[in-house]
């Protein structure tokens, strides 16, 4: 049993509001209204009677049929249609329709049925994740916003880099996520499609007006037609899957970037609503940064069965396509608790500006290494600055000064433009002092971490736009 559908831990990982798209009852709705589609389409083109194709669909729509009542079949035959046809047969046997019962089911092979029913309950999953992309998106470019000019260190291999601002971090966040939109907008339609294929792809019993029903089926059910047999073309759920996967990833890097923000010893930032410890006080667990990195960790495993499952052999592979029933429906179900996850985590999201300060000031302000360098070199060779602040911040690194007080005494007027030296060399003592502590704070060396914040906040969040948050202040 998946830990998804457990009493006990629903609520960490399960998703009600997608898996109940991939329940028994669920499919054997989906498979009904898929039957009498492909009798009305078949009607509309001549291929069966008309009040055949009434027959069927009165019967679809009052069949109580149950997942006991198809089980034990379902273990004999390795699909519940065959089992499904007879129970519809039976259904309009009662109802006085049992000459019409022959054209259940008319030239179509299970998986027309199987696989166009998995489109049909996979829409309303696609526009619920869209409506769940929507509302991350907007929460990530509120907090961009808010906090496009928070200083904080950039941390490369695990080690203080060079200032940036929280509000581009959450950029980093929420850009990738922008981009996978796009591409589940793109990836819809070629994959919401109609699958009509029959025994074995070529919709032979349904003679010339095969690919008409198709067509027909298609716009009864509101899916696209393909225009021919994908029983073992298998690209568009690998591609979905592959999605999913890559959204997982781009969940899962803001989900890591919590944890480590938010450890003891950085405490950067502050998550919320935290979980709490069986024996220690003092904790607050980040519980749901923890549960979102293990659905993405456990998406992108999954995503991997999907993707070799795409391989299916000849005109029919019953074994791969077995691995899809088994991997698909807990695959969408953690991607939906994953997106649920992310989304509520936004408002809970707190910096620290503190603690982002102290952070930047750590080691005498070594993170502003980088804008030394570059503010020597326009006075030295590049190498030679590099190296002289090199030495300056093993000065600094072990308690010998800030590295804003060893460039004053260093290079006390270093500002100063070259034509208004009296010579060569550094300028006279008489000349003003460079400000090295405000040239090597955090507010002045973000480049263009604001912009991109910024940027990222307009188009992920628009409406927001117009409103002038409070900046942040940092000690």
């Amino acid at each position: 049993m998946a830990l998804g559908d457990s009493r006990l831990y629903h609520g960490l990982f399960g998703d009600a509001g997608t898996a109940c798209h991939f329940t028994d009852a669920a499919e054997i709705a989906a498979m009904l209204a898929v039957e009498a589609a492909l009798a009305a389409a078949q009607s509309d083109q001549g291929l069966i009677p008309a009040g055949a194709a009434a027959a069927i669909g009165r019967a679809c729509e009052r069949a109580a049929i149950t997942p006991a009542a198809l089980a034990e079949a379902t273990a004999r035959n390795g699909v519940p249609v065959p089992a499904l046809v007879d129970a519809l047969r039976a259904e309009m046997t009662a109802a006085g329709d049992g000459a019409a019962s022959s054209y259940v089911h008319w030239g179509a092979t299970s998986q027309d049925i199987i696989d166009s029913a998995l489109m049909l309950r996979l829409v309303p999953v696609i526009a619920l994740w869209q409506g769940r992309l929507e509302r991350l998106t907007r929460g990530l470019g509120a907090l961009a916003r808010a906090h496009a000019e928070l200083p904080m260190a950039a941390r490369s291999y695990g080690q203080v880099a060079t200032p940036t601002s929280f509000g581009a971090t959450v950029a980093g966040w929420g850009a990738p996520i922008l981009r996978h939109r796009a591409r589940l907008d793109r990836l819809v339609p070629g994959l919401m499609v109609v699958s009509l294929g029959g025994a074995s792809g070529t919709l032979a019993a349904m003679g010339p007006q095969g690919g008409a029903v198709r067509a027909a089926l298609a716009r009864r059910l509101g899916l696209g037609d393909p225009g021919q047999s994908w029983h073992n073309a298998r690209d568009g759920l690998a591609e979905f899957a592959g999605w999913m996967a890559g959204l997982a990833g781009s969940l899962g890097k803001i989900a890591e970037d919590l944890i480590l923000l938010a450890q003891s010893g950085i405490a950067e930032v502050r998550i919320s609503g935290g979980g709490g410890s069986s024996t220690m006080p003092q904790k607050e667990n980040p519980v749901s940064p923890a549960v979102l990195l293990a659905e993405a960790r456990r998406i992108i495993a999954l995503a991997g069965l999907m993707q070799g499952a795409a391989i299916h052999r000849q005109n029919r592979d019953g074994a791969a396509w077995f691995v899809e029933w088994q991997t698909l429906p807990e695959l969408c179900v953690s991607l939906g608790a994953a997106l649920e996850r992310a989304a509520d985590l936004c408002p809970r999201i707190a910096p620290d500006p503190g603690r982002m300060a102290a952070a930047l000031a750590a080691d005498g302000g070594l993170a502003h290494a980088e804008a030394l360098v570059f503010a020597l070199a326009a006075r030295m060779p590049r190498p030679e600055a590099q190296a002289r602040v090199a030495a300056l911040c093993r000065e600094a690194a072990s308690g010998g000064g800030s590295l804003a007080a060893l460039a004053a005494r260093d290079f006390p007027h270093a500002d100063w433009p070259e034509t208004d030296w009296p010579g060569s060399g550094w300028p006279g003592s008489g000349w003003p002092e460079t400000d090295w502590t405000t040239l090597l704070s955090g507010s002045a060396g973000l480049g263009d971490a604001a912009g991109q914040a910024r940027r990222f906040a307009d188009e992920a969040d628009p409406a927001g736009a117009t409103l002038d948050p409070a900046p942040d202040s940092a000690p």
